[in-house]
């Protein structure tokens, strides 16, 4: 049958945006990568921001917050903190988006005893205060709005498992055969009263590792000047939200040049605008009007209401909270063993220091690293046979929002978007929480791909986890 109306995704409800910067001080322990041989930041990039979205159903009887935070990762005491402290809205409903971002460092109370670590715990205070004042400005400026959503294509996300054949192992970086999910969804939030746009929505998978050991300033990565192209056409402030982005990185990656960095931004804000800019106007369907006889017999579409049915479809509002047991892996490392594996790299360090062998200090700087990030991943996981992985979900009109903790490899977006072609599926990783850390594709298992070998979980949690919300947003849809 030919198609004669053309739908697109629309909630309505109250909404409100609001925006801080939290950039932390220069100077403050920012080592993220192992390769790194700085420990202190020595300047700021860009500004790192706090950005809330406040959402409410139209009758006041629900509600849903999202702080979206230019941070890689932050402890769960930190998000638990954020969600206990504001009032007005449940922790449940309540969730704490993390960019991502690998050039804001990483703040954690646990390397206060770093360089620059005695500046966290006070950083980590003040954010807290800061997001808790957010959300009430932004709940205060909240008001009757519709949500428009749409989608465009940007190439800034590539498939980062590559096979070195030199060295026989692979290696996480830019995968040029391999398959990358380009899809950018966006939402344009506009007021019933004046029209206005009171903000916007990104949603991209792509890891924000632009920057990497060779910068040593605090930066939002490309998500910085993405927001820039955004907000200086639209004049609101732009959430960005990290969709499943395990298997994704930029092409032009790994470097310590912010000018790649604005441009990888600019790459992607400007593929935003232009799904931004085709949006039609709130309350309307896109339908064929007729044949017009002119030189030729031409086809008319045009812009048409919505009926009253429909606009109250747009205000339905439901949620859900699921809680998945992912079993762990059999072959998790033990917290001793990797003391133990600790202390020889230190150990190594300490004779090639001694040898003024540089290029051998840092690599076993790196990987002793890696295996003080091992210890902080375990002591993080709950202790019995499972890890409890929980996703909350929120259905808003045309628009179902998925929040889910970790690192989630694609096939994760693109199986619930295949499977839900009409509904505007917007998916935000790295919410609430960064364990368990990543959550592969079963079938790379096995291979040595680094995802896999720090992965808690068994293989077939991702494919588990996909059925399961996979239900859960067929039940929200009725």
């Amino acid at each position: 049958m030919t198609t004669t109306r053309i739908d697109t995704p629309q909630a309505r409800c109250k909404v409100g945006f609001a925006r801080a910067e939290v950039t932390p001080p220069v100077g403050i322990y920012h080592r993220m990568w192992g390769a790194a041989l700085h420990d202190r930041a020595t300047g700021v990039h860009k500004p790192l921001t706090a950005t809330a979205l406040y959402l409410e159903a139209l009758d006041g009887g629900a509600r849903q917050l999202v702080l979206g935070l230019d941070h890689c990762i932050l402890d769960a005491r930190e998000i638990d903190a954020i969600r206990a402290r504001v009032v007005g809205v449940g922790a449940s409903d309540i969730a704490v988006s993390l960019s991502h971002t690998h050039g804001s460092g990483w703040m954690s109370r646990t390397r206060a005893n770093l360089p620059g670590g005695d500046l966290i715990g006070q950083y980590l205070n003040e954010l807290i205060e800061v997001c808790v004042a957010l959300a009430h400005e932004a709940a205060a400026s909240a008001r009757p709005a519709a949500l428009v959503f749409g989608t465009a294509r940007c190439a800034l996300a590539r498939h980062r498992d590559f096979y070195d054949e030199g060295s026989k192992q692979f290696v996480c970086g830019f995968h040029p055969d391999g398959a990358a999910d380009d899809t950018v969804l966006v939402a344009r939030a506009v007021a019933d009263d004046t029209g206005a746009t009171l903000g916007t929505v990104v949603n991209y998978a792509c890891h924000p590792t632009t920057l990497a050991w060779a910068n040593t300033l605090i930066s939002p990565d490309y998500v910085g000047a993405m927001r820039e192209v955004i907000e200086a056409h639209t004049t609101a402030p732009c959430l960005f939200l990290q969709g499943a982005s395990g298997d994704l990185g930029p092409q032009d990656g790994y470097v310590g040049d912010t000018a790649v960095a604005d441009r990888n931004g600019r790459q992607l804000g400007f593929a935003a605008l232009s799904a931004l800019e085709a949006l039609p106007a709130p309350g309307t369907h896109f339908a064929f009007a007729g044949p017009v006889v002119s030189g030729a017999i031409l086809g008319s579409w045009a812009h048409a209401p919505a009926s009253a049915d429909e606009r109250a479809r747009f205000a339905t509002w439901t949620a859900a909270e699921v809680t998945i047991p992912l079993p762990y892996r059999l072959d998790l490392p033990t917290a001793d063993a990797t003391r133990a594996e600790l202390a020889k790299w230190e150990a190594e360090e300490a004779t090639a220091r001694a040898a003024n062998d540089a290029a051998r200090v840092a690599e076993c700087r790196a990987r002793a690293e890696q295996m003080t990030r091992q210890l902080t991943r375990l002591a993080a996981m709950p202790t019995g046979p499972a890890y409890p992985y929980r996703v909350a979900l929120v259905r808003l009109g045309g628009s179902v929002w998925v929040f889910c903790p970790g690192e989630l490899y694609q096939v994760f977006q693109t199986t619930l978007r295949a499977r839900f072609p009409r509904v505007a599926i917007v998916i935000a990783t790295v919410t609430n929480d960064w364990q368990p850390g990543y959550l592969p594709a079963a079938g790379s298992y096995g291979y040595g791909i680094y995802q896999e070998v720090i992965a808690a979980v068994a293989p077939g949690a991702l494919e588990t986890v996909i059925e399961c919300v996979s239900r859960e947003v067929k039940a929200l849809l009725g």
